[in-house]
């Protein structure tokens, strides 16, 4: 009879499906004691970088076409207004309602002035220079006219919608005029019946309106982004009267925001301004405290605000302090001020270079920056600023390292941040047809953010609502060759793999197959991400069956996991050859670590071999691999199981899988009793895990007569006798699984009576009957085999080994003796219930019919008449 015969699918028996996140009872005890069986083991360790750095120490990303970590940074590296290069583009206009005219439109309309070096025009007229005084008026303010087109607009507001340029615009600052402006740039101007300019009075005073009109308020701020409105030939027109009313507010609200900059700002700025960069850092701090208090009150924050240049100019001029603290304090400044271009990259690298310290990170728990570091991931273009946000996710990912800054982020879901900005990426490299290199900065930022924040109690939910498990494995896909981001990335997965929902969804993502495959292919030889990649598979492929199949089916699956098992075993044969020949104890050290690292992606990529050989489909094509079976005993005999145990454990059961699936293979038939030979060595009663991994091949061997032969004269079945009574359910289980196979032979049969198998049998079904009906049905299957051929009861078990075994057998078949102690007890909750079900079952279907039968043949072969005893 066989050892365990080959378990049902039952697909009908909910009580065999477990809960999302947690195994039942009756799983475990299946699991445990089922002939085919995934493996687990330890996820990789990943040692903590010592300093932070921008990218991982190991990278291979060439120095010169990376950002640097390390750079110097002060104030001078800040612009003060906020230039912006030409770009030949002209962009779309905003969808808001015009403005009033400016004097920039007022230049346009009337004839452009002659060029200076004219020499029939010896002096500019009053009205031109009229034209100029008014037009260097309105730049003070920060109004230019500076894009090619025919509508004028504020460079601010250019800069802050094309994410490009420098800095930001300076108060008092005076811009060059045009000295001509052709034809095409000129816009028409508008009748006073269209709502346009009239005379020259008319305009004059509107104007004058246009000088001192508000900025938008706090309110609009979301719609129109702080833009200003403008003139626009397709916009909507307002009547005179409107934007009379219009500007007679507009004026009220210009005069109280000067007033409040005058009175309340100003005063600040220069308190701030005078103070000792060196020897007055704390009044500093108190005051730009105040600031940002101040501004967030007034609505000021933003980029509506029309004092904001100024501002920003007096923090650029103090950023060359020393004080950390105060950096910061001013870095949260410029971000809450909404900067872009070159100072957005800036200060992205100041807040960058303050969280590369440790010391800094408590810093951060202060005030609201965490806030404002997330914001500005949010609304930053990564096309426009990509490098900046390589520093504002790099900054984020350091203070990640920090537990208690990490619990803070997970708690504002940066999670979804940094989700959001990763569909982004994908997005854009999707339309754009190609792959952005410098994205891939960003994303190595990204993804080592995302392995701290897994850890988060929420972590695994948000990944899952957030689709970050997908958006992961699309970049397997676009980045194959960036071996910094795939690192990372294999770190994320093998930790959510670890939980069952996690699995399924990486299962369900089909690609993800192939994307593992040509990994593996294609950085065959880098451990740290092998490791990992055949790590994540194990996960996979031990908790789901379509994917254990979809593995397989992928092209080149099966010959990429036989080529990494290959190739790290002859690794693994080159270093035990080094060390034997190394002298000194460094060199020594140092291989033994490599050693460790070679034997743990062996450890890894065999448990998936493992796992894909326990399903149906797949596992007998397995099976019939010489070259897995040649492979994986040449582990088992060349390493020590004392050094490396799970190494051989993994090995062991590896070949338990394959041996379960029954082959007229010649071939493998033969090379069973090869398997059984070099299986002896384990059998040690000090290392009692692997004597039982053992076993468990001998109970598929046994099947084929060569091997019991071979193996009875190696004195296994007496050893498998001597198991009966170790007091453990799962050793006898398993001894039990190896004499059924003994049994069948006649020969072998008197052994198990001569060692005191009986009674121990006898003894086993007493002690764990009731508790344990898969235990008794298969020890009662091991003495239906040993009774095949008896005559006599007595003479087959001995008398009273044979009237304690009938009892025991006569009782445990009444069901209301046997289940007394399951029935008897109220269910207290659905798995109890559940295991209810699955004892009454295994009780039902397993033990009761072969328990049958074997009280029915020793009823049918006892014999009335008691033997006498010898005369003395």
């Amino acid at each position: 009879m066989d050892l365990n015969p080959k378990p049902k699918a039952g697909p009908n028996r909910p009580f065999y499906k477990p809960p999302e996140n947690k195994a039942t009872s009756s799983q475990i005890i299946n699991e445990a004691r089922s002939s085919l069986r995934t493996l687990g083991t330890k996820r990789p360790f990943t040692p903590r970088d010592e300093q932070r750095h921008l990218f991982p120490s190991s990278s291979s990303r060439n120095p010169e076409s990376r950002p640097p970590s390390s750079f110097s940074l002060g104030s001078r590296h800040f612009d003060g207004p906020d230039s912006r290069p030409v770009s030949g583009t002209r962009l779309s206009p905003l969808d808001h309602a015009p403005r009033t005219p400016t004097a920039a439109d007022l230049e346009n309309i009337l004839p452009p002035k002659p060029p200076a070096s004219d020499p029939s025009r010896p002096q500019a007229r009053r009205g031109a220079n009229a034209r100029h005084r008014i037009h260097n008026q309105h730049s003070a303010e920060g109004y230019t006219n500076k894009e090619s087109g025919p509508t004028p607009h504020r460079s601010e507001s250019l800069t802050d919608v094309s994410g490009g340029g420098g800095g930001e615009s300076g108060a008092g600052e005076q811009q060059v005029p045009r000295a001509h402006s052709g034809p095409k740039e000129r816009t028409p101007a508008l009748s006073p019946e269209e709502g346009g300019i009239g005379d020259a009075k008319d305009l004059t005073r509107r104007l004058s309106a246009s000088v001192s009109s508000p900025p938008h308020s706090a309110g609009s701020r979301g719609s129109r982004e702080g833009t200003d409105s403008r003139v626009s030939s397709g916009g909507s027109r307002r009547s005179s009267a409107g934007q009379s009313r219009g500007g007679s507010a507009g004026r009220k609200e210009g005069e109280e925001s000067e007033e409040f900059f005058a009175q309340q700002v100003a005063p600040l700025l220069d308190q701030m301004a005078a103070l000792n960069k060196k020897t007055e850092c704390e009044k500093m701090l108190g005051l730009a405290g105040d600031l940002y208090n101040l501004l967030e009150d007034h609505n000021c924050l933003g980029k509506h605000w029309r004092q904001r240049s100024t501002v920003l100019k007096v923090i650029f001029r103090l950023l060359d302090v020393e004080d950390t603290k105060l950096l910061l304090k001013l870095a949260r400044l410029i971000l809450a001020l909404k900067v872009g271009g070159n100072n957005l990259l800036n200060v992205c690298k100041l807040v960058f270079k303050v969280s590369r310290n440790e010391k800094n990170d408590p810093l951060f728990l202060e005030e609201n920056i965490l806030n404002l570091l997330l914001d500005t991931i949010r609304s930053t273009d990564h096309v426009t600023s990509c490098e900046a946000l390589i520093y504002c996710v790099g900054a984020v990912k350091f203070l990640t390292g920090n537990s208690d800054i990490l619990k803070r982020l997970a708690r504002l879901d940066c999670v979804k941040v940094l989700a959001t900005l990763l569909h982004n990426i994908n997005k854009t490299n999707k339309e754009n047809g190609k792959v952005g290199d410098q994205f891939g900065h960003i994303l190595v930022q990204l993804a080592a953010g995302l392995r701290n924040l897994a850890d988060t109690s929420s972590g695994r939910e948000r990944f899952i609502a957030h689709h970050v498990i997908e958006g992961l494995t699309v970049l397997m896909e676009s980045y194959p060759g960036d071996s910094d981001l795939m690192l990372y990335i294999s770190r994320i997965l093998s930790k959510v793999t670890l939980h069952t929902d996690c699995c399924s969804v990486l299962a369900d993502q089909h690609s993800s197959y192939k994307a593992f495959v040509q990994l593996l292919n294609r950085h065959l030889k880098k451990d740290d991400l092998v490791v990992r990649l055949c790590f994540v598979l194990g996960n996979v492929t031990a908790k789901n069956e379509q994917a254990r199949q979809r593995l397989y089916q992928e092209k080149e699956g099966l010959d990429t996991l036989l080529t990494v098992l290959k190739t790290y075993d002859e690794l693994d044969k080159q270093g035990k050859e080094f060390a034997n020949m190394s002298a000194s104890p460094e060199e020594s050290e140092s291989t033994k670590d490599a050693i460790n690292k070679i034997e743990d992606v062996l450890i890894k990529v065999i448990r998936v071999l493992a796992n894909l050989s326990i399903s149906e489909d797949v596992g007998p094509f397995i099976a019939a691999n010489q070259q897995l079976m040649t492979q994986l005993l040449s582990i088992i005999d060349r390493k020590d199981v004392g050094e490396s145990e799970e190494l051989i454990l993994n090995c062991v059961a590896t070949v338990n899988n394959l041996t379960f699936y029954t082959t007229k293979q010649t071939s493998l038939v033969q090379q069973h009793v090869a398997i059984a030979e070099s299986l002896l060595k384990l059998m040690l009663p000090d290392k009692m895990e692997s004597m039982l991994e053992a076993a468990r091949v001998f109970g598929n061997l046994t099947r084929h007569k060569p091997v019991r032969n071979f193996l009875s004269k190696q004195k296994v079945d007496a050893m498998m006798v001597t198991l009966l009574d170790s007091g453990f359910r799962e050793v006898v289980f398993i001894a039990c699984g190896v004499l059924i196979n003994f049994m069948v032979d006649e020969e072998t049969r008197p052994l198990l009576k001569r060692e005191g198998g009986v009674k121990k049998c006898v003894e086993v079904l007493r002690d764990f009957g009731r508790e344990d009906w898969q235990l008794s049905a298969i020890v009662c299957k091991m003495l239906c085999n040993y009774s095949a051929r008896m005559t006599s009861t007595t003479d087959c078990f001995g008398q009273p080994e044979a009237a304690q075994l009938s009892d025991l057998l006569f009782e445990y078949l009444d069901r209301d003796s046997a289940l007394s102690s399951v029935l008897g007890e109220g269910a207290g909750g659905e798995e109890d219930g559940e295991m209810q079900e699955y004892i009454t079952e295994t009780w039902e279907n397993e033990f009761c019919p072969v328990a049958t039968q074997l009280l029915r043949r020793m009823e049918a072969h006892a014999s009335p008449l008691e033997p006498l005893e010898a005369p003395g």
